[in-house]
């Protein structure tokens, strides 16, 4: 069976990073953007980032611009975003797609695992993917779901 740990992404760094490096973990994936109504949530991302991280917790954001190109920015300025306007200090990972032929990996992955209102389509920037410490997919949550809604889930998670 696939799980989180049979996928690897390039970092917005350029390192490449083994997605078996999250075993254990409770994860939270996100395609992200920096020019989207919704983008204020990287506030509510890293909040939740800080009070599960010691618990065995992490955000994964991943930029996409497929969505009304609100992701125009190179990797080193939305690193330098992320990190100015909101503090980001999860795991940011370099521009992907997630929807069509060029969909990464995990995107399709992720999507396989769990339909949303467009059938396995993202529908927009930050869509939300839980996924337990075994590496499968717990829940997707809509993009307008608000991070601190997910709390219930992510402290369930991490009992399990």
């Amino acid at each position: 069976m696939t799980t989180l740990r049979d996928f690897s992404a390039t970092a917005i760094d350029g390192q490449d990073i083994e997605l078996s490096a999250y075993d254990g973990k409770v994860v939270l994936v996100v395609n992200t953007a920096s020019k989207c109504g919704l983008t204020p949530q990287f506030e509510g991302l890293q909040q939740l980032h800080e009070q599960y991280g010691e618990a065995g917790f992490t955000v994964l954001g991943f930029p996409c611009d497929q969505f009304a190109n609100q992701e125009p920015g190179s990797e080193d300025e939305i690193a330098e975003f992320c990190q100015r306007n909101y503090g980001v200090s999860f795991q940011m990972f370099s521009k992907i797609d997630v929807n069509g032929d060029n969909a990464h990996p995990l995107f399709k992955w992720l999507r396989q695992q769990k339909s949303g209102l467009l059938g396995d389509k993202i529908k927009w920037n930050f869509s939300k993917f839980l996924i337990g410490k075994n590496g499968e997919v717990i829940d997707r949550y809509a993009p307008t779901t608000a991070p601190e809604k997910l709390s219930g889930d992510i402290e369930k998670a991490l009992i399990g």
